[in-house]
């Protein structure tokens, strides 16, 4: 995962709960709920940036061990 990715998956969450909050002390339900949305967005893009590693790294030892394969 890139710092970019790391950085905007963080501000979401960060920036997420404060809206929950500030939509729980407020009372304004429709802003806890942007706020909640935006925070599972944050934890979304970590979860697919993890998946694209996991993607990239598997991809990355395959050719690795078909390189291997043909120089046997």
């Amino acid at each position: 995962m890139s710092v970019e990715e790391k950085f905007d998956s963080a501000k979401d969450q960060v920036v997420g709960k404060a809206k929950e909050v500030e939509g729980k002390v407020t009372g304004d339900k429709a802003r806890e709920a942007e706020g909640k949305a935006q925070g599972v967005r944050g934890k979304v893009k970590d979860a697919v940036a993890d998946v694209k590693d996991a993607v990239k790294n598997a991809v990355d030892d395959f050719k690795e061990d078909s390189k291997k394969d043909s120089n046997q």
